[in-house]
């Protein structure tokens, strides 16, 4: 069975939410893994920002970049580049926190990486929260 719109969106944002609850859970463990807390921040962004594609019907390509997603979504909502600047901070997580030749972030910065996860989390619910309760 195929699935519809509204399924790709909730799929994406039952990802998204996996990650962000893992990178909160590690982040509050008694001696959290920074590099772990930050991929999966990117990780949530990255998916909550696909999921918001697909409800725009924005056709996007593989890529780990925020930046590049958010500009996708400005084409339909511009209010999203308020995020560019924080968006730009969480893009390197994807690659760098996985390999042993890039430096393990802070502490500081694993709990702003989660903190940035939480903005956009909190924008794409609500802009979501529209279309799923819009489909039943």
């Amino acid at each position: 069975m195929k699935k519809t719109k509204l399924d790709l969106v909730k799929s994406w944002l039952k990802k998204a939410e996996r990650d962000f609850k893992v990178a909160r859970r590690e982040l509050f463990l008694d001696e959290p893994f920074s590099d772990i807390v930050c991929f999966h921040a990117q990780q949530a962004v990255e998916k909550y920002l696909k999921a918001y594609l697909t409800s725009l019907d924005i056709v996007f390509e593989k890529t780990h970049n925020i930046e590049d997603l958010i500009l996708l979504i400005s084409q339909k909502d511009e209010s999203i580049l308020g995020f560019m600047d924080i968006g730009t901070e969480l893009t390197p997580y994807a690659i760098e926190t996985r390999y042993p030749e890039f430096e393990e972030p802070a502490l500081d910065d694993a709990t702003d990486a989660v903190e940035i996860a939480e903005k956009f989390r909190n924008f794409i619910i609500n802009r979501l929260s529209k279309v799923i309760e819009g489909e039943k």
